[in-house]
């Protein structure tokens, strides 16, 4: 009977170790071509220029990805609460992924099921910076490698704060502050529990919840997060209560050339940027612009223009058509 053990043993030996052999080899052709997340620490994205007339009013945006730039400290608590309980309550204790959602992920893909969410944070910018979106085992691997690296290398703040920063949330914003603006017009610092438990829904899937498509999927959704928000501790009982009481209130915020009659203006000096620092400082380097424009002054001088122009028609009359051409024959 003993001999019988140690036989058995012996195989269970051997073939933990090929397994460990195997897993081994994996990870080792996994990790020799790993992107070098050393970059994240040099995290320059591409920001928003903006132009503002003579008083400060913003009159023009110019960026490729709608995007301002938002220390971690600058972002309120609720604001932080709302995203970590839509996305990765466990976050400040896990080491960069959450186990068991990534063996459930790992099943998924190997039996063939449905694709498994459950990507933590960290896994979210090991992706969206470092990787592909595409679902295969290697990459998903490749990302959990990363997950751990990051973390070891980053303090779970300036990981947030890349996150916050990065993210897509639908109507061309990129990261939190562009997105309190777009959706809200108001600065982060000013969101209240249901905006910032709106905007922490956007991330799954801005197209799925936009607030004019699908308003009632868009409520539902936030009506999650704040629950969520409610149970892992952030916000009490009655103020969670009261936060679902409230409409989305989304009011996109509306800016541009065409608010102060400052369309030729604006082009102007959008081709002055241009020549003086270039296409991409102007599209990605977030310059903040102060130009002489009056708002007051341009809309009444466009008010004088066209009183003018139309007491000048009414003056001359209408004269009928100078001439007629034959539409008839061959054009071809």
């Amino acid at each position: 009977m003993v001999r019988l053990l140690g036989y058995f043993f012996g195989i269970a030996c051997v073939g933990f170790l090929g397994a460990a052999a195997v897993v081994a080899v994996y990870l080792a052709s996994v990790t020799k071509d790993l992107p070098d997340y050393a970059v994240l620490s040099s995290y320059e994205p591409p920001v928003t220029t903006r132009v503002h007339a003579g008083n400060g009013a913003l009159m023009a945006e110019y960026a490729k990805q709608r995007r301002l730039f938002l220390p971690i400290q600058a972002v309120p608590d609720r604001v932080k609460a709302a995203f970590l309980s839509a996305e990765d309550k466990n976050f400040y204790q896990h080491p960069g992924i959450d186990v068991t959602g990534f063996m459930r992920a790992v099943v998924a893909y190997l039996t063939g099921g449905p694709t498994q969410g459950g990507s933590t944070i960290t896994q979210q910018v090991a992706k969206n910076f470092l990787l592909s979106s595409e679902q295969t085992m290697e990459r998903k691997a490749k990302e959990a490698i990363l997950s751990f690296r990051i973390e070891q290398a980053y303090s779970k703040d300036k990981i947030l704060e890349l996150y916050l920063n990065e993210i897509f949330f639908g109507l061309n914003s990129y990261g939190v502050a562009s997105a309190s603006l777009t959706y809200f017009n108001k600065s982060v610092s000013e969101l209240t529990i249901a905006e910032a438990a709106y905007l922490a829904s956007l991330p799954k899937g801005p197209a799925n919840y936009h607030p004019f498509r699908h308003p009632e999927a868009a409520i539902t959704r936030r009506n999650w997060v704040i629950d969520r928000m409610v149970e892992n501790g952030y916000v009490s009982q009655s103020d969670g209560a009261e936060a679902k009481k409230q409409p989305l209130g989304v009011t996109v915020r509306s800016s541009g050339p065409s608010l102060f009659a400052s369309d030729y203006f604006a082009e102007a000096v959008r081709r002055q940027l241009i020549d003086q620092y270039g296409e991409k400082a102007l599209y990605e380097g977030g310059l903040s612009v102060r130009t002489s424009l009056d708002p007051q002054m341009q809309l009444a001088a466009r008010k004088a223009l066209q009183d003018g122009l139309v007491t000048y028609d009414e003056r001359r009359g209408f004269h009928g058509p100078i001439s007629q051409i034959d539409a008839s024959g061959d054009w071809g």
